[in-house]
C-alpha cells in the first residue's frame, strides 16, 4: 500500500489577468521503503508538484487533485495541521543548504529547532540527541562541530546537516528535492550511500527529485519521467533504463553520462603551441583572527595549448576556482607565475594586480551562476554592448551590430536583447554569459563550473556550444569542473587537484581509461550511475 500518493494534481499560477498551468493532471505513488524518483528538465514541474502536494506553494497557486498520506488529503488540511505533519511525518532535503541554513545560528541549534518544533525535550536530551543525529549521518567529532555556523562546513556537511534535521523525528518520508546538485562526484556518492543507508535503517520512503537519470540509477526503485508540467513515462528502473518507451526518456538518457563515454571523447592530436604556463603557483589564505593560514595551492604547474580545452577537476577544496582567479588575474598567487604567450602577467606581490590592456581581453571568465554574475537591472543588450565601450570606439551603429552577432553566435534569438536576466532560463542566461566573455575574441576562457547547475540536457547543449565556438573561432578554454562526465566529453587533456596539488595530468583518455593516482581512480569509481549501460 502506498504511504505517499498524488492523484490527478494540477498546479495553475495566477498573476493579475494572467494564468500559467504550472502542473497539469500528474499522479505518482511511493511505498515504504522505496524510492521514487522524479525526473525531468528545469521547469518540467517536478519541485512544484511536491510543493503543492505537501502545501508549501503561495497563495497564488491553485492546486487540484489529491495529496493522500496515510489516507489524509494534505490539501484539504488547514496551515496548522499541515505544519504538523511536515517534520515530524515528511522531512526535506532541498539543493541548496546553504540559502535554507540561518547563517547566524549554530548547526546545533538549526537541528534543535526541528526537534522542539514537535516535541517538548529538556536541553541535556536535546544536546544528545543532536549529537546522535550528526552521528547518524556521518559528521566526524560531532561534539567539536555542534556549535560551529553552516559558513565553517563544506558543502556535504551542510547536505548531511540538512539531511539530520530531515530525520530528526524518524519521519516515514523524506522528499529530498534535488539533494546532490552542484556537489562533487566523490560527495554525490557519499550523499547517496547516506540515504540508502538511513532508508535500510529507518524504513523510510523516499521520493527524490533530479534533473540526472545518471544519479537517479543509484538510487530509485520507481522512475517518474515529466515533461512540460505533465507525466511522460512511469515504470519500475529497471524496466525503464532497459527499455524507455517514450522519446524524451530516451533523449534523457541520451544526455546522462553513465560512467565515461570515452569513445566519444575528443582524440588528443599533436601538441599545439602553448598559450597560457602556469609554473611553481603556490597560494597560502590568512585567517581572520589568526596565526597561522590556509594553504591552497603547493607547486602547480600546467599548461593550455592555443585552441585546446584543458579540464581543471577535483574535489570541493582541491583548488580549482583559486587557479582561475590566478589565470584570471583577480589574485596574485604566493609564490610562482602565470604567462601569456610566454609574456609573465600575474607573479607575486603586494597590491591589486593590474593588468596590461592586452591581457585584460585576451583572458576573460565564464562564472557557475550566471545570474550573480549578470546586473539584474541591465537589459541584455546593455550588458553585451559595455566591453565593446568600454574597451573599442566602436559607434553605436556597429556595438549594435557586434551584439547582435553575439547572440547569435552563442544560439540565442535577438528578442533576448530587450529582456532582463531574470526573464531568461539558467541554459539561457549561461549563454549570455558565455556570450559576454567571447565579446572581444579572446585567446583564453576560463570557465569556472559554468553547467554544474545546469539541467543535464541543457549541460549538452552548453558543452557542445563550448566545442563549436572553440572550432570557430581557436578560442582556448580552461574548463573548471567536478563532473568528469562532462570532461571526458569536452576536454582533450585534464589536471587532476587534490588538496592544492596536481596528482595527474595527461590526455582525458589516458588519464580516465589508465589512471595512475589512486585519487583519480577515486573519483572514477564515484561517478553515478556506472553500473548502467545506457
Amino acid at each position: 500500500m502506498a504511504l505517499f500518493s498524488v492523484q490527478n494534481l494540477s498546479v495553475t499560477f495566477r498573476d493579475r489577468d494572467r494564468e500559467f498551468a504550472a502542473v497539469r493532471d500528474v499522479s505518482f505513488a511511493v511505498e515504504p521503503g522505496r524510492t521514487l524518483a522524479l525526473v525531468g528538465e528545469s521547469g518540467s514541474g517536478k519541485s512544484v508538484s511536491l510543493l503543492a502536494a505537501t502545501g508549501l506553494l503561495p497563495d497564488r497557486a491553485e492546486v487540484r487533485g489529491k495529496a493522500l498520506h496515510l489516507g489524509t488529503d494534505l490539501t484539504t488540511l488547514d496551515a496548522r495541521r499541515l505544519r504538523a505533519v511536515r517534520g515530524r511525518h515528511i522531512g526535506f532535503v532541498f539543493q541548496d543548504p546553504l540559502s535554507n541554513l540561518h547563517p547566524l545560528k549554530t548547526i546545533g541549534a538549526q537541528i534543535g529547532e526541528a526537534i522542539t518544533a514537535h516535541e517538548r525535550i529538556g536541553r541535556t536530551a536535546l544536546r544528545r540527541r543532536v549529537l546522535d543525529l550528526l552521528g547518524e549521518v556521518g559528521i566526524k567529532d560531532a561534539a567539536r562541530r555542534v556549535d560551529d555556523h553552516p559558513n565553517h562546513f563544506s558543502g556535504g556537511m551542510r547536505q548531511r546537516a540538512m539531511i539530520a534535521m530531515a530525520i530528526a523525528h524518524n519521519p516515514g518520508l523524506i522528499v529530498a528535492d534535488e539533494p546532490t546538485t552542484a556537489l562533487d562526484v566523490t560527495v554525490q556518492a557519499s550523499i547517496l550511500r547516506l540515504l540508502r543507508r538511513l532508508q535500510e535503517a529507518h524504513g523510510t520512503a523516499l521520493v527524490f527529485v533530479s534533473h540526472d537519470l545518471a544519479v537517479v540509477s543509484d538510487i530509485a526503485d520507481d522512475v517518474v519521467v515529466m515533461r512540460d508540467g505533465a507525466v511522460v513515462e512511469s515504470a519500475p528502473a529497471a524496466r525503464l533504463y532497459a527499455a524507455p518507451e517514450q522519446p524524451y526518456t530516451r533523449e534523457l538518457l541520451g544526455a546522462a553520462r553513465h560512467g565515461l563515454a570515452l569513445d566519444a571523447s575528443p582524440a588528443p592530436g599533436t601538441s599545439p603551441e602553448p598559450l597560457l604556463e602556469g609554473a611553481g603557483l603556490h597560494m597560502d589564505y590568512r585567517r581572520r583572527g589568526r596565526k597561522d593560514s590556509v594553504k591552497a595551492l603547493a607547486d602547480v604547474a600546467f599548461t593550455v595549448g592555443e585552441g585546446e580545452i584543458v579540464g581543471l577537476v577535483g574535489e570541493s577544496g582541491s583548488g580549482k576556482s583559486t587557479i582561475g582567479r590566478i589565470v584570471a588575474g583577480l589574485v596574485r598567487p604566493t609564490e610562482g607565475q602565470v604567462a601569456l604567450r610566454g609574456a609573465v602577467y600575474n607573479a607575486p606581490g603586494k597590491g591589486r594586480l593590474r593588468l596590461d590592456p592586452d591581457v585584460r581581453t585576451a583572458v576573460q571568465l565564464v562564472f557557475q551562476d550566471p545570474y550573480g554574475s549578470l546586473n539584474p537591472r541591465r537589459r541584455i543588450a546593455a550588458t553585451l554592448a559595455e566591453p565593446f565601450l568600454v574597451n573599442t570606439g566602436l559607434g553605436t551603429a556597429e556595438i549594435r551590430a557586434e551584439v547582435a552577432e553575439l547572440v547569435r553566435r552563442v544560439d540565442l534569438p535577438e528578442s533576448v536583447l530587450d529582456r532582463l536576466p531574470s526573464q531568461l532560463s539558467g541554459g539561457q542566461r549561461q549563454r549570455v554569459a558565455i556570450a559576454r566573455a567571447l565579446a572581444l575574441r579572446p585567446a583564453l576562457v576560463v570557465a569556472d563550473e559554468p553547467v554544474s547547475a545546469l539541467d543535464i540536457t541543457t549541460q549538452a547543449q552548453i558543452v557542445a556550444l563550448l566545442r563549436r565556438l572553440r572550432d570557430d573561432l581557436g578560442t582556448s578554454f580552461l574548463f573548471i569542473s567536478h563532473d568528469l562526465g562532462v570532461v571526458a566529453d569536452l576536454c582533450e587533456r585534464v589536471v587532476v587537484l587534490s588538496e592544492g596539488r596536481v596528482v595527474e595530468q595527461g590526455p582525458v583518455r589516458e588519464v580516465f581509461t589508465d589512471p595512475k593516482d589512486p585519487y583519480t581512480r577515486a573519483l572514477l569509481d564515484s561517478i553515478p550511475g556506472k553500473a548502467q549501460h545506457v
